[in-house]
């Protein structure tokens, strides 16, 4: 198996991935103020979405680089 394939292989699981969760979330702390010893600091929880569409192309990517990165020509 080439690394052309591989790379397809990757880029499909991905696009599985992205489909099925529709994205991640994270908890970011940033630092508000700080008077003296009393620091202010506040969590802020981030949302990032996957469109569908971006799923679906590294599926088809994936499947075209796949069928077509082994041949030689």
């Amino acid at each position: 198996m080439n690394a052309t394939r591989i790379i397809g292989l990757i880029l499909i699981v991905a696009g599985i991935a992205a489909i099925g969760m529709g994205g991640f979330s994270f908890t970011k702390e940033t630092h508000q103020a700080k008077i003296g010893p009393i620091e202010l600091s506040v969590k802020e929880k981030e949302t990032v979405n996957f469109p569908t569409w971006v799923g679906v192309a590294a599926i088809v990517i994936g499947g075209a680089l796949v069928v077509f990165g082994g041949r030689k020509g």
